[in-house]
């Protein structure tokens, strides 16, 4: 045993310097998840071989057949919004969301080469819709609400062409014709324009869509390959076929009885009739001619992505799953899924890295590591599960319940084992923190005999867990809100609970009495023993990561974590060289333990990173957030060796 005390000096603070854009990146190796809320956000690439889709600030291009995705365009530093791809493939275009009053980017990738070839910087807040001319000569991008700007782009500079007000209202969605690069249709609240681009001039016309008395908002235009006629799907249910020629009027709807909250998402089939998905998870083949159901069939969640190759359609719902439809038999089959809610825990089984566990609102799933497939599902309905984990010896996964129950299921049938009712109080707290009830945080001892929770009542207890029955053997109520983590030794004698009341407590599990507190400025996150136990690692709200003494409880050295948003999440690696970071900033990183500085950083989440844990053999990091992504990072040593300057 060895302890670095001696090489740090106490109460040493040391501020974060880091520039995101120099310092090397960690390798994202997969990712488990689909964007399933992004409208319009899969596209199937003309070579019918790849699936590209939005998941968080990526863009995933994964081979149809094969669960894992491992080929990403990265650019952007927020959730991406909409997708474009041209229509020989060459480009992709992507824009994002971002914060109020900063301008949202449009980024332009090769699709051949995977690299980042423009950023347009022009929309505030939101790029709404993107499309490309018929001869990829141009980009169209509708801004947000805030912005409301058409803007056309020219692809040979990236450079903007011309642009104006797209309407008086929320324009939601645009397509250019399919035989002239200079005009295009877009829709939205009440409006539904044809643009002329005047190229020579710069400048942009626009011609309303007489509609009549009939008003409608409208979510998704196509356009049939002669230019005369385009499908609008509006929110009432219905799609409108419209006469693009002169003059440019409304020509019929249909079907006469409307799908179930709108629709979505459209595309043409090699017949010339329109699929459609609606938010009530209809997908329906509407017939050209009149715009009757020819066939229709009910999936789970709303249908946010239609595409179709020759016979084949994928279908996007907004619950995270991919589904596949033949054409003839109109059969679906699950080809992908994932958490589409906010992911709270991940756990390894000890000592091996082949698979893991994530808990969500509603489930619990376990995956290959490998393949990035779903092995398992356990299912709890109108609960959220908190935590996750594994029994040491591997015959059981515990989880902790939003309803304060712990419940431990078979680990390869799913099967319940036992459930401890009333593990924790879900009312009649006196101080509610954090936006967890119920058990908060698990931790499983070494010998497969005791388990420990903590709750948001505060309590941290101590269960005894025998083959027939399962008894609470204390109650230790030092902490005053919610318990977020908890950490034994290798001896099972102490542990460790973090707490949003700004204490960490080590606690005799013999005597079941506090043997020293550890206090700061903060809501405790994430607590963990480094590997020889002679040192304890915390982090949480005030974005720090301090070093502690394990004896004495003393602080020895406190770094910054972040300069915004608060820290969820730290792991320490199996050999004790480094700890990985996450949390409001959405930047995973990876620091040297013993320097105390940042050596890699992955970026790729657009919400909070929730949890992030090393694997048991310490090559590879997964994270999950709340926009329901798992990602799987590589970790390189031997690029690792090298020193970073900044």
């Amino acid at each position: 045993s060895y302890s670095f005390c001696t090489l740090l000096v106490p109460d040493m603070a040391t501020n974060l310097n880091l520039d995101v854009a120099k310092t090397p990146k960690l390798k994202l190796e997969s990712v488990v998840g689909f964007g399933g809320n992004v409208a319009g956000g899969m596209h199937i690439h003309p070579d019918g071989q790849h699936l590209i889709y939005t998941l968080g600030s990526c863009i995933v291009q994964r081979e149809i057949g094969n669960p894992r995705a491992n080929e990403f365009l990265q650019g952007h530093s927020d959730k991406v919004n909409c997708v474009a791809v041209s229509r020989s493939g060459q480009y992709i275009a992507s824009g994002q969301t971002t914060h109020m009053g900063f301008q949202a980017d449009i980024c332009v990738f090769e699709y051949a080469t995977q690299k980042l070839i423009f950023r347009m910087t022009l929309h505030k807040v939101k790029v709404q819709a993107l499309a490309f001319s018929h001869d990829e000569a141009y980009l169209a991008s509708l801004g947000g609400q805030d912005d409301n700007t058409l803007v056309v782009w020219d692809l040979s500079t990236g450079r903007p062409l011309c642009g104006g007000p797209a309407s008086s209202d929320l324009s939601m969605c645009i397509c250019f014709f399919n035989n002239v690069n200079t005009k295009l249709v877009t829709g939205g609240q009440g409006v539904l324009r044809v643009w002329d681009v005047d190229v020579v001039n710069r400048k942009i016309h626009p011609t309303d869509v007489s509609l009549g008395t009939m008003k409608r908002v409208c979510r998704t235009i196509v356009i049939e390959p002669t230019d005369n006629y385009a499908y609008v799907g509006t929110s009432t249910g219905d799609l409108m076929c419209i006469q693009l020629g002169s003059p440019c009027s409304f020509k019929f709807t249909g079907p006469a009885k409307h799908l179930v909250q709108g629709i979505m998402c459209c595309t043409l089939v090699d017949s010339g009739d329109v699929l459609v998905g609606s938010g009530g998870g209809e997908v329906a083949l509407l017939s050209a001619k009149d715009l009757k159901v020819m066939k229709s069939i009910r999936l789970q969640g709303a249908v946010t992505s239609v595409a179709a190759h020759g016979d084949h359609y994928f279908i996007g719902t907004s619950k995270s799953n991919v589904y596949y439809l033949n054409a003839k038999t109109f059969k679906e089959e699950l080809r992908q899924t994932c958490h589409f809610e906010r992911i709270n825990d991940v756990a390894y089984p000890y000592g091996y890295s082949e698979l893991f566990a994530t808990c969500s609102n509603h489930d619990i799933r376990i995956w290959n590591a490998r393949t990035s497939q779903e092995l398992l599902r356990i299912q709890v309905a109108n609960l959220e599960c908190n935590a996750v984990a594994f029994t040491k010896d591997g015959k059981a996964i515990v989880s902790g319940w939003s309803d304060g129950k712990i419940r431990a299921f078979g680990p390869q049938s799913g099967k319940l084992l036992y459930v401890i009712h009333d593990a924790h109080k879900i009312q009649g707290m006196k101080r509610v923190s954090g936006n967890l009830t119920g058990v908060t945080a698990l931790c499983v001892d070494n010998n497969n005999q005791r388990l420990l929770s903590g709750g948001a009542d505060s309590q941290v207890r101590v269960w005894k867990i025998g083959p027939a029955s399962q008894t609470m053997e204390a109650s230790m109520k030092e902490h005053k809100a919610t318990v977020n983590s908890i950490c034994i030794r290798g001896t099972d004698m102490e542990c460790v609970s973090a707490s949003d009341d700004g204490s960490c407590i080590v606690w005799d599990l013999n005597r079941f009495m506090r043997r020293g507190i550890m206090y700061a400025q903060t809501y405790f996150k994430a607590t963990q023993y480094f590997p020889d136990e002679s040192q304890i690692l915390t982090t949480g709200s005030d974005k720090k990561v301090t070093y502690w003494d394990a004896f004495e409880c003393s602080a020895i050295r406190e770094l910054e974590g972040s300069k915004v948003g608060e820290i969820n999440t730290l792991d320490i690696s199996p050999d004790g060289r480094y700890f990985v970071t996450g949390g409001a900033d959405k930047i995973l990183k990876l620091w040297d333990y013993d320097a105390g500085s940042v050596v890699q950083v992955g970026l790729g989440h657009s919400g909070n990173i929730q949890k992030a844990k090393f694997s048991p053999d310490g090559e590879s990091v997964v994270s999950v957030g709340e926009e329901g992504g798992i990602f799987i990072w590589r970790v390189d040593n031997e690029s690792l060796k090298q020193p970073v300057e900044y």
